[in-house]
């Protein structure tokens, strides 16, 4: 019987899982450099569904020292997520080990060391911690670069239409579909091809792979609705295709492509 690949990957969500990469990786913190490795090791924790770093701690300087009581993720109760997303903090999981702390001490970053044999006498640290990572000479943002992921854009010429509580937002032939793994699909849309005013929103998110996006307001019947779209201005490498286009939030509208309407996905956003 063949496996499907998907259910392969999820399969494994509740193991701790590693994966050496051969880029020589480095952090920084007010531009003194932290960590300096060609050994890192790419690491899942159990449910969690972005890597994080692990390095070898004779490759940060320093080493580790001891660390106050970690915060335990503000007294949320994650269990109730099935998967581990960027939201849920580094200091929750469920491997055995114990926290450290790594870099200056007027600064110190969250590390944690696994019980594990295959991460002996490495570290795994907090990108968050840090002001810059790099990745050879290029700076990465959000979180490492999940070898296992990558983004497809592609042009379509399929009639994408979008309307909110019975309102045309959106009607397209012109959409460019960006297809990220573990993702739903999503239509990026020619400005002009946007039915109704925006307004812009204070609202930002940062990608690995697209970069830093911004939010916008469509009105609808006079009243804006709060980062229904969100566009990339500036993007990394993997975005540029869809480079100022606008993106909404399927999840919260109806949908029609050529004619044939879709159920709305079912995602964080619905």
């Amino acid at each position: 019987m063949a496996v499907d690949m998907g259910s392969l990957f999820m399969r494994n969500l509740g193991e701790l899982r590693v994966q050496p990469t051969r880029k020589r990786v480095r952090a920084k913190i007010d531009g003194e450099t932290i960590v300096d490795s060609s050994r890192a090791v790419l690491v899942w924790e159990p449910k969690r569904v972005v890597p994080a770093y692990a390095m070898p701690v004779e490759d940060v300087v320093g080493g580790t020292g001891p660390t106050p009581d970690p915060a335990d993720g503000e007294g949320r109760d994650y269990s109730r997520f099935p998967v581990w997303d960027p939201r849920v903090p580094f200091s929750v999981r469920t491997t055995v080990g114990r926290p450290v702390a790594v870099g200056p001490h007027e600064r110190p970053v969250a590390g944690f060391i696994a019980e594990d044999a295959d991460l002996d006498g490495y570290v795994i640290l907090d990108f968050d911690g840090f002001d810059t990572w790099l990745e050879e000479d290029e700076e990465i943002i959000s979180h490492p670069h999940d070898p296992f992921s990558r983004i497809d854009i592609r042009d379509s010429s399929a009639r994408y239409q979008l309307a909110l509580d019975g309102v045309p937002v959106v009607d397209t032939t012109r959409a460019r579909i960006l297809f990220e793994t573990g993702l739903p699909q999503r239509h990026y849309v020619p400005r002009e091809d946007v039915l109704v005013d925006l307004a812009p929103s204070s609202a930002t998110s940062t990608c690995a792979y697209k970069g830093v996006a911004t939010y916008h307001s469509p009105i609808i019947d006079g009243h804006p609705v709060e980062g229904l779209a969100w566009s990339y201005e500036s993007p990394l490498t993997d975005g540029e295709g869809v480079r100022g286009r606008l993106c909404f939030f399927d999840e919260r509208m109806d949908v029609t492509i050529d004619g044939v309407a879709l159920p709305r996905p079912k995602t964080y956003w619905s």
